[in-house]
Parts: C-alpha cells; sequence; structure tokens
C-alpha cells in the first residue's frame, strides 16, 4: 500500500466556484448546512457569489477549511488513509481535524475566531521572494526590527512579513528576481500579530485537544507529532510564527512517504511539494471527479 502524506491548502487556494460540486453529494450537504449553522452565513453561498466577498480573510479561511474537510471525509469513506498530515497556515486546522485532534465544528468555530482576528489585522505587509541569495536575505533581516521570514516554501521561494516600512528596507538592501506583495491586510506569521494572538488563546484554550490518530506536521515545528497539548501549543505559536514548509516537504522525504496527496482546492502545495520531494507521486483532490470510484 502506498504511504501517503496528506496536505492541506491555506490562503490564496481560493477560487470562485470551488466546492461547489460537494452540495450533489449527502455528506457535502450536511457539512454545508452545519457550516451555516456555525458561520452564520453559507460558504456554499460565498463559493458561488462574487470574488471581493470570497477573497476577504474573514470568509476566505472557512470556506477553505469547510471543502478541505469534506473532500478529507469523502477520501476517507473510501478507505484511504494517510501516513502523516500537513497543512499551510490555515491548512493545518484541517490536517488537525482529519487526525481526529477536534471535531469538524470546534475545528470551524476556531478557524471563524481565528480568520475574524486576522482580518482585522492593519498596518501590516507581506511579500512572495523569487530569486534571491538566502544567506544575503537571513543575514538583512536579522538586521532590521519588524519584519520576519513568514513562509519557508521551498529553497527558491519565501513570503516576507512585517510593518510597510521595514519590508520595504530590507526589499531595497537584497537582490530579487521577483517580489510580489501579497493582498493580505496583516502581517501575519510575524510578532506583528501578538495581539491577535493573544486575543485568540482563549478561545484555543476552550477547545478540547485529543491525541492525534495519525501523526501531524505542524508549521512552526515540522516534527510529527501526536500530543494534543504540544499539538495546541504548535497551533497556537503559528499565529506569530513561521510556516517551515520546506521543512515539512524535507520531514517527507525522510518518513519514506511515496505521494503527496493535496486535498482541497488549488495545486500550490504539490507545486511546493515538486520542488523539494524528489521521486515522490504527487496527487490532487480538488473537486468530486478527483476522488476514486
Amino acid at each position: 500500500m502506498t504511504k501517503n502524506a496528506w496536505v492541506f491548502p491555506g490562503q490564496g487556494s481560493q477560487s470562485l466556484g470551488m466546492g461547489l460540486d460537494l452540495m450533489e453529494t449527502d455528506h457535502g450537504q450536511k457539512r454545508f448546512q452545519e457550516a451555516a449553522e456555525i458561520l452564520g452565513w453559507s460558504v456554499f453561498d460565498v463559493c458561488k457569489g462574487g470574488e471581493d466577498r470570497l477573497s476577504q480573510t474573514n470568509y476566505t479561511q472557512p470556506c477553505l477549511y469547510v471543502i478541505s474537510a469534506i473532500l478529507a471525509d469523502l477520501l476517507q469513506e473510501r478507505g484511504i488513509q494517510p501516513a502523516v498530515v500537513a497543512g499551510h497556515s490555515l491548512g493545518e486546522y484541517v490536517a488537525l481535524y482529519v487526525a481526529g485532534v477536534f471535531d469538524f465544528a470546534s475545528g470551524l468555530a476556531l478557524v471563524k475566531r481565528r480568520s475574524e482576528l486576522m482580518s482585522q489585522a492593519s498596518d501590516g505587509k507581506m511579500a512572495a521572494l523569487m530569486g534571491f541569495n538566502r544567506e544575503e536575505l537571513d543575514l538583512h533581516a536579522q538586521k532590521i526590527d519588524d519584519v520576519v521570514l513568514a513562509n519557508d516554501n521551498h529553497s527558491g521561494q519565501v513570503v516576507i512579513s512585517g510593518s510597510p516600512a521595514a519590508v520595504e528596507k530590507l526589499l531595497s538592501q537584497i537582490k530579487v528576481k521577483r517580489a510580489i506583495e501579497l493582498k493580505v491586510g496583516g502581517a501575519f506569521h510575524s510578532p506583528l500579530m501578538a495581539t491577535a494572538a493573544a486575543e485568540y488563546k482563549a478561545d484555543l484554550d476552550a477547545v478540547s485537544f485529543q491525541s492525534a490518530a495519525i501523526p501531524v506536521i505542524s508549521n512552526v515545528e515540522p516534527v510529527p507529532e501526536k500530543n494534543p497539548d504540544i499539538l495546541k501549543d504548535r497551533l497556537m505559536k503559528q499565529i506569530t510564527g513561521p510556516v517551515r514548509w520546506r521543512e515539512t516537504c524535507l520531514q517527507f522525504n525522510d518518513l519514506g512517504i511515496e505521494q503527496v496527496m493535496e486535498v482541497g482546492p488549488g495545486k500550490v502545495l504539490t507545486g511546493l511539494a515538486k520542488r523539494t520531494c524528489k521521486g515522490v507521486g504527487l496527487v490532487n483532490f480538488s473537486s468530486v471527479a478527483d476522488l476514486p470510484e
């Protein structure tokens, strides 16, 4: 049997019309209804509606969580199980759900609160960098206050996060082939999110975490783990800490993973895995049509 790692996408993988075909399944209908009762609005309607609403953080994150979770449920119904799970930023919540750390409703309630706090963040900037000298980047970033390496996606792509002035200062001091400003309201995965993290702590503390049935590789500490206390602590740190995705993919190599399965909208994570996990099979499950019979 193929040794699979399941990975779940984060903000940026959303697209208009995603997940609509899940309403054709009984399980999808049930989950969409359950989500509407928790959120106070319809994931189906937002994904079907305008791009402007879907691109707002407080809508994007719950929509991605619900759709990825439904697809994971449908895969498990077909008898397919992962050897390890991981998620990119928001996707870590789906990974924890799939591992049985908390139930669907508890995870969605946390995502709702997280997305609201993150959407309220302001005066921050994030930029994706491609084509750079990593040693030069690290050296200059360490010397500038209020800017950090937020996402280490692969050897040739990172995201920096911080105050607008600090981000611009860092960009002015390094050679970069391409820099793309991300359309986000705050400096996600940086210490500038400390206020949001402090507000979020009570919500996270109120949720009971169970031992993971499947090892989870967390963003801030990419080592497989099942202990619920450790997983909760890592999730708390994720708001202000980095997404160490390159190291996550290196873990897949060390664990002998034969296939990386991206469960959820888009193909961002299999694209990143391709750069780091040489010789590993890559599969995407973003719709009902992608599921095995």
